[in-house]
């Protein structure tokens, strides 16, 4: 809590339909924000949705944020990428960025980082997504050269912070 209204980060399953809800919008805002980024994909037959993609298997950790009342505010995930964790699916509804909703949820995913044993955690952002990289870099990320899959996409920022 960041005196803020009380968030609550729940742990539930990737097949969770809050969590698959929230990620489907997330999608349609992020094909939005970066149409014209997807054409290029496209245009070099690089298949996004494989790229992009969170293979359930691999999945360590998914965090849904409720407010006091039940809401549904945000989520974030950890799939594993052979020893690292890496965040994905980090999103906070439109209407409740800036209330300190993500950054519980980084607060969830690291804990949960933690109690698995990883020394990092690792995250692909783009450069159209700013508010995001300044909230992973006041939490402590730093830049790191790209890191596969991304390097097909040339506008990727990656970034680590050491737990």
């Amino acid at each position: 809590m960041t005196g803020h209204a009380k968030i609550e980060i729940r742990e539930v399953g990737w097949d969770d339909a809050v969590g698959e809800t929230l990620r489907t919008t997330m999608e349609l805002e992020m094909r939005l924000r970066y149409a014209d980024r997807l054409a290029e994909f496209i245009a070099q037959a690089v298949d996004h949705a494989e790229v992009l993609g969170v293979d359930a298997d691999h999945v360590a950790y998914v965090g849904v944020a409720y407010d006091e009342d039940g809401l549904p505010l945000g989520h974030a995930a950890l799939r594993w990428t052979g020893d690292d964790l890496e965040l994905k699916r980090m999103y906070v509804a439109p209407s409740h960025r800036g209330k300190g909703v993500s950054t519980a949820l980084l607060a969830g995913a690291e804990d949960a980082a933690r109690a698995l044993g990883v020394s990092r955690v690792i995250l692909q952002t783009g450069d159209r997504q700013p508010d995001a990289v300044r909230l992973y870099e006041r939490e402590g990320y730093t830049r790191i050269p790209t890191f596969s899959p991304y390097e097909w996409i040339r506008f990727s920022i990656c970034m680590e912070k050491v737990l």
